[in-house]
C-alpha cells in the first residue's frame, strides 16, 4: 500500500532565488519611504508646536510671493486688453466738405479694393453727428448749431497689424494720396502707449519679484537655522549613535517644503479674493468707456504655479541653512 509523502517537522521552506531577490530591493525601498514619513511627521509636529513663529514664517512669505505675482497677474490680464483693442484697430480716413454723397460712397468702394484693407465702411457727417451726441453726452448743446462741424468719416480696417503703427504708415501713405481724403489718422498710438506703460511695469514687477525672492530665501534660511540650533543636544545625539546627515537634515527640508506649501495655498487664496474686491471698481470703469472687460480672477495654472514654485523655494531655503549648520555639528 503506498503511502502519501508527509513533509517532515521541522523542515522549514526554502523561498526561490526570485522571491528572495523581489525581498531584497523592498526592504531597502520600505525604509526609504519609512524614513521619509518619519521626516514628514516630525516637520508637521514641529510646526504645529510653535504656532505663532510657523505663523510669522507663513505670513511673510506669503507677502512676498503675492505682491510680485499679483502684479504679474494683473499686468497680464491687462495687456490682454491691449491686445484686444489692437486688434480691433482701425484707420480714420477724414474727406473733404465738399465730396459728394456719390463720390464718398465710390470712395468708400475704392478703398476697400486696396492691398491691406479688409473693409471699408463709411460713417457720414450725419450719422457721426448723432453717435457724438449720444456718446459725448452734449446733445443739447449740439443742436444749437447752425452746421454740422463734423467731416465725414470712411473707417478701414486692416488685414494685419503685425509691427505697430508703423507697419501701417504705407497704407496711410496711399490713403492719403487719394483724391477728396483730407486727413488720414491711424487709431493705433495710444495702444502703443499703453503696451509700454505695461511693459515698464512688469519689469518693476519683475525686478521686485527677484528682490522679494532673495527676501524669501534669506527667511527661510534664518528660520530653518534657528529651528537647528535648538534641537542641537538632540542632533549631536543622532550623530553619536552613527546618524547621517541626510538623515539629520531631512525633517528640516521638510519643514522648508511645508511652510512653502502653506504660503503659496495662502497667497492663492489671497490673490484670489484681491482680484474679485478689485475687479468691483475694474468694471465700473470699464462702463464708464463702453466696455465690458474685467478682471478674470486667478488662473488655475498661475495658482498651481504658485504653489509649486513656494514649495520649490522653501526647499532651497532649507537646503542653504541645512547645509552648512547640520555639517558644522559635530560630537568632540
Amino acid at each position: 500500500m503506498s503511502s502519501a509523502k508527509q513533509p517532515q517537522p521541522g523542515r522549514r521552506k526554502t523561498p526561490s532565488g526570485a522571491a528572495r531577490s523581489q525581498r531584497d530591493w523592498r526592504h531597502p525601498l520600505r525604509s526609504w519611504f519609512g524614513s521619509h514619513r518619519d521626516s514628514a511627521r516630525q516637520a508637521l509636529v514641529r510646526v504645529r508646536h510653535y504656532p505663532f513663529s510657523s505663523a510669522m514664517t507663513v505670513l511673510v512669505m506669503t507677502i512676498a510671493l503675492a505682491l510680485p505675482m499679483g502684479l504679474s497677474v494683473l499686468i497680464g490680464q491687462v495687456k490682454q486688453l491691449g491686445v484686444n483693442w489692437q486688434e480691433a484697430a482701425q484707420i480714420s480716413v477724414y474727406l473733404a466738405d465738399d465730396v459728394s454723397a456719390e463720390k464718398q460712397q465710390s470712395l468708400t468702394e475704392q478703398i476697400g479694393q486696396l492691398a491691406g484693407v479688409a473693409q471699408a465702411q463709411l460713417l457720414d457727417k450725419d450719422l457721426a453727428l448723432a453717435e457724438f451726441q449720444q456718446h459725448a453726452g452734449m446733445g443739447d448743446a449740439l443742436l444749437q448749431l447752425d452746421y454740422n462741424p463734423l467731416p465725414s468719416v470712411i473707417v478701414v480696417t486692416p488685414l494685419s497689424i503685425d509691427g505697430g503703427a508703423a507697419a501701417l504708415e504705407p497704407l496711410r501713405d496711399r490713403l492719403a494720396a487719394i483724391d477728396g481724403v483730407e486727413q488720414v489718422q491711424i487709431d493705433l498710438l495710444w495702444v502703443e502707449r499703453l503696451a509700454a506703460i505695461l511693459a515698464m511695469f512688469e519689469r518693476f514687477a519683475g525686478g521686485l519679484g527677484v528682490l522679494l525672492i532673495i527676501a524669501l530665501l534669506l527667511v527661510m534660511a534664518n528660520t530653518i537655522r534657528l529651528a537647528i540650533e535648538s534641537r542641537r543636544e538632540e542632533i549631536l545625539v543622532i550623530k553619536l549613535v552613527g546618524g547621517t546627515d541626510a538623515f539629520v537634515r531631512r525633517p528640516f527640508l521638510y519643514i522648508g517644503v511645508l511652510y512653502g506649501l502653506l504660503a503659496g495655498v495662502l497667497a492663492w487664496v489671497l490673490l484670489a479674493l484681491g482680484l474679485a474686491w478689485l475687479n468691483v471698481t475694474v468694471e465700473r470703469v470699464a462702463s464708464l468707456y463702453q466696455s465690458d472687460f474685467a478682471l478674470f480672477g486667478m488662473p488655475w495654472s498661475d495658482g498651481l504655479a504658485l504653489v509649486f514654485g513656494s514649495m520649490v523655494l522653501g526647499l532651497a531655503g532649507a537646503w542653504l541653512a541645512v547645509g552648512q549648520h547640520v555639517r558644522a555639528i559635530e560630537p568632540q
